[in-house]
């Protein structure tokens, strides 16, 4: 094979490769925030270096990820009652979560 097959051959492997990937990018669209059923904690949540657990140590470095899913979700430990809970967002704006 000469130089002119092989430079051929790698020009269409990389132009199908493209063409594979713009069609997988048109078909799969970006995942967006849906952030219109947000509960409305605007506190910003703690930090997880503050614990020395690793479980909670994730948990609020999940909280401080994907803020708008947490603040989505009803807290079911009804720390609301007692407290300006939100959400469950609200229980990682302080060391609520982490008892």
């Amino acid at each position: 094979m000469n130089k002119h097959c092989v430079g051929f051959f790698v020009v269409a492997f990389v132009m199908l490769f493209f063409s594979v990937a713009v069609e997988a990018a048109q078909n799969n669209p970006p995942i967006r925030k849906d952030e219109s059923l947000r509960r409305g904690e605007t506190r910003e949540t703690l930090d997880q270096n503050l614990f020395r657990d690793a479980r909670v140590k994730k948990a609020y470095q999940v909280a401080k990820d994907i803020p708008w899913v947490l603040d989505s979700i009803y807290c079911y430990c009804h720390c609301d009652v007692f407290s300006k809970h939100k959400s469950l967002l609200s229980c990682y704006v302080d060391d609520h979560a982490a008892m």
